[in-house]
């Protein structure tokens, strides 16, 4: 499908992980027809599709059941509220209607619905895509945010209940920020600044720091921001008012939107699921019948250096697909050098890329006569630097026709100090018409003691590349014509003019991820 939608209500319930997920089931081009499908897995790898969850059957959802967010009660129950599309975007309840099926295969829209419905101002068709509840541990009562817009301020509207039944609306908002238009796909959460186990949804105290994500409508991006929780106010405040939502940080530098995170239990982890759309043209989605993928799972820690990112990694469980030992490389790049890596097959894998700059080169290098270097209109890979560009070549073949390259990019900028850049090259990665051939990727922060690192996982059509521990990701949709399966290569370069790097390089192959029917 082809619209815009958030990964809705993903959860841990005895002994599986549930995804549920919107889908049209009639056609890859978006109409409003949206149901929920379900899928579950014991490692969030290899799923079993299971029998649609909900359909737009009611009054208040006939034009699609959309995004929700599932909060489990202490003792047990589920609760999912959801938007409703008809011509009014409003929310609803719905819970197993078997909870002892850890399956969960069927679910009940409760006789009382609409739970909600948009407040004064608000425009009827922005109002959507409910959170995950937390709580007030005083009083029992649980809290919610919905996102909208007033004018062309970006709100988050928070909702008080004690039964999911019955919501009062609380003055003022979690948080808002004038000229980002419509927020959706809201998510707010806690995080520990001390320790790397991820928190459940109604945590507070000492250590805890609350994250705000916000899917802005009107770019298709997800920004968020690391602040702090007033449990007696509901309000949110950016710990760094120049990173607020829609200023500074984003979830992912590439084709990435849309993004919902939910508590492991199981593993005490905090999980984030992304949508991936797609970048060619729409007609071949409709050719081939489907569009939009979801993206592997990331675990979310705090950055205790930055004290300002969030940590996004694949979930350990992503190692189970790696065949056999890895190819290692360790070469010293000189300046122009282009190197190829022996990986028979190179469509399906897992990299580990390291670099180290020669540090007299860096010391020695004087600033950039150029304005301040920017990803996104630097020209790629092409663009020759002192001290940059240095990275990996992947989804490449042998003559260089087609080649995605990934890398870093250090400058120096106009007042001497030393920037860090981390980019994806999409240019040169097909040579398909109608497909989106940009260049991806921002700043990442970087300290001394530190080597310029990154872990990037390449699939048949997706590249997604993690540098310095997960500080800056990027995620790449890429439609080669000549570099698939036999074809396809991998090559270390450095075209850097002054320095010197010296790389350390690991490639596993990977076995599929796959979806299946479940075997009733």
């Amino acid at each position: 499908m082809d619209k815009k939608n958030c990964i809705t209500a993903p959860l841990y319930h005895r002994g599986w992980y549930h995804l549920f997920y919107q889908y049209n089931p009639s056609s890859a081009v978006w109409v409003e027809n949206i149901t929920w499908g379900h899928a579950v897995s014991k490692d969030m790898i290899h799923w079993l599709h299971l029998p649609r969850a909900m359909v737009p059957d009611q009054s208040y959802d006939l034009r699609g059941v959309w995004t929700g967010s599932a909060t489990t009660l202490p003792d047990g129950q589920i609760m999912v509220v959801y938007t409703g599309n008809t011509d009014v975007q409003v929310q609803n309840l719905a819970y197993p209607a078997n909870l002892s099926d850890p399956l969960l295969l069927k679910w009940t829209k409760y006789p009382g619905n609409p739970v909600i419905i948009p407040p004064p101002g608000v425009g009827l068709l922005e109002f959507r895509d409910p959170t995950t509840a937390w709580a007030d541990q005083k009083n029992g009562h649980w809290f919610l945010t919905i996102g909208s817009q007033l004018n062309k301020t970006g709100v988050a509207f928070v909702y008080e209940t004690a039964d999911f039944k019955r919501y009062k609306l609380l003055d003022g908002f979690l948080h808002s920020v004038p000229g980002t238009g419509m927020w959706e796909c809201v998510d707010f959460f806690p995080i520990s600044s001390v320790y790397e186990n991820g928190s459940g949804q109604s945590i507070n105290g000492s250590g805890i720091k609350h994250v705000l994500k916000a899917s802005l409508y009107d770019e298709t991006h997800d920004y968020y921001a690391i602040g702090t929780y007033d449990p007696l106010k509901k309000t949110w405040t950016p710990d760094y008012p120049q990173l607020d939502i829609g200023k500074g940080l984003r979830v992912d530098y590439g084709k990435c939107y849309a993004s919902k995170t939910f508590y492991d239990q199981n593993k005490h982890r905090r999980i984030l699921f992304a949508w991936i759309g797609e970048s060619d043209p729409k007609d071949v989605d409709i050719a081939k019948g489907w569009a939009s993928v979801q993206g592997i799972p990331r675990t979310l820690n705090f950055d205790k250096k930055t004290g300002s990112h969030l940590l996004q990694w694949p979930i350990e469980e992503i190692e189970s697909l790696r065949l056999g030992d890895p190819v290692v490389t360790e070469v010293n790049l000189q300046p122009g050098s282009l190197l190829p890596i022996n990986v028979s097959m190179a469509t399906q894998l897992d990299i580990t890329v390291s670099f180290q700059v020669d540090k007299g080169a860096l010391e020695a290098a004087s600033k950039d006569d150029n304005s301040k270097y920017n990803c996104n209109n630097s020209g790629g890979s092409v663009n020759r630097g002192i001290l940059g560009p240095f990275g990996i070549a992947v989804v490449a073949d042998e003559t260089l026709t087609e080649l995605t390259p990934v890398y870093f990019y250090i400058d120096k900028g106009v007042n001497g100090n030393g920037e860090t850049h981390f980019c994806t090259d999409l240019t040169r990665s097909s040579q398909a018409s109608g497909v989106e051939k940009e260049v991806y990727g921002s700043t990442v922060p970087t300290f001394d003691e530190e080597i310029y690192s990154a872990r990037i996982l390449v699939d048949h059509s997706i590249v997604e590349s993690f540098a310095q521990g997960g500080r800056t990701v990027i995620t790449s949709r890429v439609y080669p014509t000549k570099a698939i399966y036999e074809a396809r290569r991998v090559f270390l370069f450095n075209n850097a003019t002054g320095a010197s790097v010296k790389a350390s390089v690991k490639i596993w192959q990977m076995k599929s991820a796959d979806i299946k029917p479940f075997p009733f």
